[in-house]
C-alpha cells in the first residue's frame, strides 16, 4: 500500500480549489509505488494523479522533477505533465506535505516481460536521454558510487543476517568498483529507476514513463545498466541475452554508444546491480514488520551482480 497520508474531504477540496479542473467526482488511493502517497483524481474535466511527497523525497529536488516532466513532455516523451495552479505554480501543500497534480497516463505495466517490451524500453530510454540534453537544471545522483560506501556502512555489518559472508563480499565488490569506476562518460538526464512498474504499455507499445523521483544527471550507460538488470533477467535470475540484444539494438537506433561507453557497459551494469543490492539490503534490514511496504529481497540482485562479474565483453549482452 502506498498511501501514507490520509486526506480528508475538506482538505482535498480546499487544495483542489487552486486548480481549474472542476469538481472532484472521486478520489482513489493507488496501492502501487513505495516513495509517496498517490491518488487518482476523477474530475469534471478528466483524470489526474495527485501525489503527496513523503519524507524520502527532498523538497528542494521537487522543482527539478516537475520542470523535467514539463520539458520531456514538450519533447514528445510520454510522461506525466504537472498541472499549473491558478497562481502559476506546479507545487502546493496538502496535509503538511508538498503536493502536485499531474496528467493521467493510460496503460499497464507488464507483469510478464517479453522481448518486444525490452525493445520498446530501449528506444524510449534513448529518446529520453536525447530529449533531456538541453534541460537547463541539474541534479546530482545521490545514489551513485560515492554514496554506496555510506549505504553499506549504515547496514552495520548485518549483511550476514541475510547470507553468510555477504558483508565481506560487498566490501570487496565496492572496493573494486571504486577503483575502476570511470571519471568521464557521455551523460545527461537519466531516469535512474526505469523498472517495469514505471513503464506503461498499450497494445504492445510504450505509452508512458512515470516516477521520475530518482531522475538526475549521470552517465547514460549507467541508466542502460539499470535497465539490463531490471528487464533482462528471468524469474530464476538467469540472463536473457535475446531481451538484452533487442533492448540495446533499439537504443542504438536512436542514440549509438561511443567506444568508451561500450567498453564500460559491463562495469555500469555491475555497478547498477550493486546500487540496488545495497538499497534493498538496507530496506530489508531496517523496514519495520508492520510497515505499509514489504521490502524486496536483496539476494535477487546478488545473483545479478555475480553474473555481471563474469562478463568480460559487451558481446555478452548481445552486442556485436
Amino acid at each position: 500500500m502506498a498511501v501514507y497520508t490520509e486526506v480528508s474531504d475538506t482538505e482535498l477540496n480546499a487544495f483542489a480549489g487552486c486548480y481549474d479542473f472542476g469538481e472532484i467526482l472521486a478520489c482513489k488511493g493507488i496501492a502501487e509505488g513505495i516513495e509517496n502517497s498517490n491518488f487518482q483524481l476523477i474530475t469534471e474535466t478528466g483524470n489526474y494523479i495527485l501525489t503527496l511527497y513523503e519524507k524520502r523525497v527532498e523538497p528542494d529536488d521537487l522543482p527539478y522533477f516537475l520542470n523535467l516532466l514539463g520539458h520531456l513532455s514538450a519533447k514528445g516523451i510520454p510522461c506525466p505533465v504537472p498541472l499549473k495552479r491558478r497562481d502559476g505554480k506546479s507545487l502546493g501543500t496538502l496535509c503538511g506535505r508538498p503536493a502536485a497534480v499531474v496528467t493521467f497516463l493510460a496503460g499497464m505495466w507488464p507483469r510478464r516481460i517479453l522481448v518486444e517490451h525490452c525493445a520498446e524500453v530501449g528506444a524510449g530510454m534513448a529518446q529520453l536521454h536525447l530529449a533531456g540534453q538541453d534541460f537547463p537544471m541539474r541534479r546530482a545522483n545521490r545514489l551513485t558510487i560515492d554514496a554506496w560506501e555510506g549505504v553499506l556502512a549504515s547496514c552495520r555489518g548485518r549483511g550476514d543476517e541475510v547470507r553468510a559472508g555477504l558483508t565481506e563480499e560487498l566490501a570487496r565488490e565496492l572496493a573494486y568498483l571504486q577503483a575502476h569506476w570511470p571519471k568521464e562518460l557521455p551523460g545527461g538526464v537519466i531516469h535512474g529507476d526505469l523498472f517495469p512498474d514505471n513503464v506503461f504499455f498499450r497494445h504492445g507499445r510504450l505509452s508512458g514513463i512515470i516516477d521520475f523521483y530518482f531522475a538526475c544527471n549521470d552517465f547514460f550507460a549507467y541508466d542502460v545498466g539499470i535497465c539490463l538488470n531490471a528487464w533482462c533477467f528471468e524469474a530464476d535470475n538467469s540472463f536473457n541475452i535475446t531481451k538484452a540484444r533487442r533492448m540495446l539494438s533499439a537504443y542504438r537506433r536512436h542514440r549509438d554508444f561511443s567506444e568508451r561507453e561500450l567498453a564500460a557497459l559491463p562495469l555500469m551494469a555491475r555497478g547498477a546491480a550493486m546500487r540496488f543490492l545495497l538499497t534493498r539490503l538496507y530496506d530489508w534490514l531496517n523496514t519495520p514488520q508492520d510497515a505499509f511496504v514489504t521490502p524486496k529481497n536483496p539476494l535477487e540482485y546478488l545473483a545479478k551482480l555475480r553474473f555481471h562479474q563474469e562478463v568480460s565483453h559487451p558481446s555478452d549482452y548481445g552486442l556485436e
